[in-house]
């Protein structure tokens, strides 16, 4: 099982530190990943309250190059990067000719190329995609399978990454990278995460993950660093409302609807699914990505029917346990009707209505950005 198998499940660079971290490693998107170390809530709660360390190598990264590059990526993304300088990082999606999301992406701008940053179940759907349209336009580059990526979230990530990292990648603005060493290899270092801390995502070539992953953990260990797993970075994300493509997003969703409008953020230059996102914005949309919050006990699942004033208005996209709040969360598409009330929701859990009250926003405070920070 070599990450270079062509059928097989990939293992990571980091699969001997899961093993002999404890790690209970699972299928996912093709990759042997670890869902969990030890207990899910206790590394949900390291992250949130010191740090916490993530392989995310599974995730792909496909490089645009040539003169062309950024105005190709300004067609093919929503993000609008022309023009701009090297460190700059966006979030962006990848859209359909109807408006339907193929992915939700990081777009960083390089001194020579531009790196797309894809969700892992979605990465051979997205190459080709960017490849079918990029002939003539720009070079295609897959760099998926030669990089690890680890992400350092956590509130004492910053005093952490100090110890192994130069200056230039701690003192990091918000979605900003910069190359940099880390524990002596060379670095992508960027200011992005998928937990609402404050956090650190690194690019490595691939050999150089385990040595990288090791400093890390020795660097955290006096803060109390955690190896963290798949299952609390799903919750993390869920208590920041963050989307979850295959769930709150897919091809049949339009960013309007999703509550995504503000990442389309060009007005006037095209892009595909242009047309699309403009006659949403203009005649609005049938459903509204909602977020709830149950009791202690009631924990939401996906595809559990929402109610309003004993109807099925809508159904459930995300939803688990929040073990900041000790309570049920979700989120879910509502048809629009029922979107514009404040009050009368519930979720059915096992044919029982219980009680779901509307949370706009985060369900949790984010911390990622500081004091002073844009």
């Amino acid at each position: 099982m070599s990450h270079n198998g062509a059928t097989e499940i990939r293992r990571t660079a980091l699969y001997e530190q899961h093993r002999a971290a404890g790690g209970r490693l699972v299928p996912f998107a093709g990759w042997e990943m670890p869902i969990q170390y030890h207990s899910m809530i206790e590394e949900h709660k390291a992250v949130r309250e010191r740090a916490g360390l993530f392989d995310v190598s599974h995730m792909g990264e496909i490089v645009l190059s040539g003169p062309d590059r950024e105005k190709t990526v300004d067609w093919l993304t929503t993000s609008h990067v022309e023009g701009k300088g090297p460190g700059e990082v966006q979030y962006a999606l990848l859209l359909k000719e109807d408006g339907g999301i193929i992915d939700d992406v990081l777009v960083y701008v390089q001194t020579d190329t531009v790196l797309i940053v894809v969700n892992a179940a979605n990465h051979d759907k997205d190459l080709a995609w960017i490849e079918s349209r990029c002939q003539g336009k720009a070079v295609v580059r897959d760099e998926s399978y030669a990089t690890t990526q680890i992400a350092l979230q956590g509130p004492k990530s910053r005093k952490i990454l100090a110890k192994v990292a130069g200056e230039e990648a701690v003192r990091l603005g918000y979605y900003r990278s910069v190359p940099s060493k880390v524990a002596g290899s060379d670095a992508l270092v960027s200011r992005t995460g998928y937990t609402g801390e404050l956090g650190y995502e690194i690019y490595l070539h691939w050999e150089d993950g385990p040595n990288v992953w090791d400093a890390l953990m020795d660097a955290g260990r006096d803060a109390g660093i955690s190896p963290v797993g798949l299952g609390a970075r799903d919750s993390l994300r869920l208590e920041m409302r963050y989307h979850l493509y295959g769930n709150d997003i897919t091809e049949e969703t339009n960013p309007v609807e999703a509550g995504l409008g503000w990442v389309v953020r060009k007005k006037e230059t095209d892009y595909v699914g242009r047309e699309a996102v403009l006659a949403a914005r203009r005649d609005g949309v049938g459903r509204k990505l909602l977020g709830f919050r149950l009791g202690p006990r009631e924990i939401p699942r996906p595809g559990y029917p929402i109610l309003h004033a004993g109807r099925t208005v809508g159904s459930v996209t995300s939803g688990g346990f929040s073990p900041t709040l000790g309570a049920g969360i979700a989120l879910g598409y509502v048809e629009r009707g029922a979107a514009k009330e404040k009050d009368g929701f519930a979720v059915s859990i096992r044919n029982r209505e219980k009680a779901a009250d509307l949370v706009k926003g985060p369900f949790v405070p984010s911390s990622v950005k500081e004091e002073g920070e844009d």
